[in-house]
């Protein structure tokens, strides 16, 4: 019988079409059309190695990819108060391979980078919030004997304007903001003395170059526990497991207080919505679990898992309110 080139051509498009169909159904497709995730996973982490942000990224990776079957590895990509990772994250594939652990300072580094390169609220695919990292308010107990307490700092600033310093780990890092809102707030001044790093900030403050410091709790617990700083207040709005006896800046006359740094999961723009779900469910499921959160308080960081429309409201909100201090303020990286 004869058939027809043209017949013939169609009959075999018709035949690869079934044969790719069947494929799919039996879990046979090709590379191109395999079920998520099929391969390595890269999670940038825009801080260098040692930090909180990285510890955190380590910790639930590591999980992550357990749970997943497939590698998931650690890139550390540091510069720019995280703007330089961000930048290359927002425009990477949107296809579940790549993945930035946000922190506090990148999201609002638009803020105090003209030329971040990137909008945090609009250019990326939230996942899920990972940790907390509770802030303090620490005062050389040498230094200043009788600050015990937010309100005898405050009384000790007032009666000396525009004489007392404080310090944190640099101009626009959370310390400052957090510190800068408290004074908004209370009415009392001070100066800011800003370092290159927690760990020389914590340093002087010890030494007594700097009186006292709003540094994060995973750098000042050793020093809070050996007596060397004491820890007056906590900028988060319940009181931190670790330093159950300190007050919240909240129960000491500041209703509404909060600043709490934090850390979550973001995807480049157009992550496909199952792939964003899955990484969510497993990423609730493995902060769920009491060695991931003995893991991460070890690191002086709290568990806190949030879906992906609280961390889109939670980046909107924290964008805007810190964003806010620093235009008022006017702070500035450059």
């Amino acid at each position: 019988m004869f058939v027809s080139r043209t017949f013939a051509a169609r009959r075999a498009v018709l035949a690869v079409s079934a044969a790719l169909a069947a494929s799919v159904l039996w879990g046979t497709a090709p590379a191109h059309a395999q079920a998520w995730p099929s391969r390595m996973i890269k999670l940038v982490v825009p801080f260098p190695a040692g930090g909180p942000t990285d510890t955190a990224s380590r910790i639930v990776g590591q999980r992550l990819a357990e749970r997943l079957g497939q590698p998931v590895v650690v890139e550390n990509r540091a510069g720019a108060s995280g703007s330089i990772a961000a930048a290359q994250v927002a425009k990477s594939p949107a296809d579940g391979y790549t993945l930035m652990m946000l922190a506090t300072p990148t999201l609002l580094a638009p803020h105090l980078y003209k030329k971040a390169g990137y909008d945090t609220v609009k250019d990326f695919t939230p996942v899920a919030t990972v940790y907390d990292l509770p802030i303090v308010v620490v005062v050389n107990p040498a230094q200043m004997p009788s600050v015990t307490d937010l309100q005898k700092l405050i009384t000790h600033a007032k009666a000396r304007p525009g004489q007392l310093n404080y310090t944190s780990s640099g101009a626009g890092s959370f310390g400052h903001l957090s510190m800068e809102l408290l004074k908004q707030m209370g009415g009392f001044e001070m100066q800011h003395i800003p370092y290159k790093g927690g760990v020389p900030a914590i340093t002087d403050t010890i030494g007594g170059q700097v009186p006292l410091m709003y540094a994060d709790l995973v750098a000042a617990l050793p020093h809070i526990q050996t007596g060397k700083l004491r820890a007056i207040a906590v900028g988060s709005p319940q009181r931190v497991a670790m330093l159950p006896d300190v007050k919240t800046i909240a129960e000491q006359g500041f209703k509404g207080y909060e600043a709490v740094s934090w850390g979550g999961l973001l995807a480049p723009p157009g992550t496909p919505k199952a792939v964003v779900d899955r990484i969510a469910t497993e990423v609730q499921q493995i902060l769920a679990e009491k060695d991931t959160q003995d893991k991460l308080l070890t690191a002086g960081a709290i568990a806190a898992y949030q879906a992906p429309d609280k961390m889109a409201r939670r980046i909107q909100q924290d964008y805007v309110k810190w964003g806010t201090v620093i235009r008022d303020k006017g702070i500035s990286n450059e």
